[in-house]
């Protein structure tokens, strides 16, 4: 990292931009390393860490088609401009009449700049699909949502990458988080963001114990450095599956707030947990990474915390 958090083209809620520091803190990786990540989600972490080799995966492939298609060069930054400022003004003109009409025609021909437009104009930047893997987010009520800074802010994050891709071997694949895994060696590094069990329930997906523990198994199996980001507390609840399935980890926290909800009362901070099989005191140093912090306050186990 260069000390700033660049943030991806693909809006999503609980986006990692704020831990993305404390990641690359304790992320055990050089120039050999593959990084595999098969909890894509936005791609924030990687696309920030990342080095030379990576694997990203998601069971959206819409996202992984988006990423896909800017790599192969068939989306440009020139292009992505000119698509928004198009639809950008028949939505100003038409309002939720053409946010519905896009979110049809997205739902019948999976054009991955459709699918661009719909995540920056609908409600609450939520990536949603029914059980027939229709997206049904309605609309965000914000009729002059691109105008011309926000296209070009847009447009900046797809240019970046576009300055990454020729330069990195990244691969971007739509398959399930156990195929993922099940591809690491000794030399890869997995960064896992699953879904926060008992938090995040959506209408065609479910996270529950049986996956938790799926993960688990499988991260263990791997013989591979890994990292999982998770919660651990907030002013209601406890997270009590890291000591139970997460009981052989090392833990390190950090407090962030979450923006998600339509009422402000919904909108709360929560204690993040990043959980690792390894002494993140161990981590072979870098520039910027560690030293006395976590020799001080964070050498245990989640057993013995």
């Amino acid at each position: 990292m260069d000390g700033k958090v660049y943030v991806p083209p693909i809006k999503i809620q609980g986006i990692k931009t704020k831990i993305v520091p404390l990641i690359d803190k304790v992320a055990w990786i050089d120039d050999a390393t593959t990084w595999i990540e098969p909890f894509m989600g936005s791609g924030v972490v990687g696309l920030n860490l990342a080095p030379k080799h990576a694997v990203f995966s998601d069971t959206n492939p819409y996202t992984i088609e988006l990423y896909n298609s800017i790599k192969a060069g068939d989306i440009t930054s020139q292009g992505v401009r000119e698509f928004l400022e198009k639809e950008g003004k028949e939505l100003e003109e038409k309002s939720d009449k053409h946010y519905y009409y896009i979110r049809d025609r997205f739902n019948e021909e999976h054009n991955p700049l459709d699918f661009l437009f719909l995540n920056r104009s609908c409600f609450n930047g939520m990536i949603r699909f029914n059980q027939n893997y229709k997206f049904n987010v309605p609309y965000g009520h914000k009729s002059k949502r691109f105008a011309k800074a926000y296209i070009t802010k847009i447009t900046n994050q797809v240019k970046r990458l576009e300055m990454i891709f020729p330069n990195a071997d990244w691969k971007f694949k739509c398959q399930s988080f156990e195929k993922t895994i099940s591809e690491a060696d000794d030399k890869s590094f997995i960064y896992c963001d699953p879904p926060y069990i008992g938090r995040h329930v959506d209408y065609y997906d479910s996270w529950n114990e049986e996956q938790e523990i799926k993960l688990h198994d499988a991260l263990v199996e791997a013989n591979a450095h890994f990292v999982i980001s998770t919660w651990d507390r907030n002013k209601y609840r406890v997270n009590e599956y890291i000591d139970i399935i997460w009981k052989d980890c090392y833990k390190v926290n950090q407090e962030h707030f979450y923006y998600v909800g339509a009422k402000e009362s919904n909108r709360n901070s929560m204690l993040e947990a990043l959980l690792m099989n390894y002494n993140p005191a161990d981590v072979p140093a870098r520039s910027g990474r560690l030293g006395e912090y976590f020799r001080l306050f964070y050498s245990e186990k989640v057993a013995d915390i």
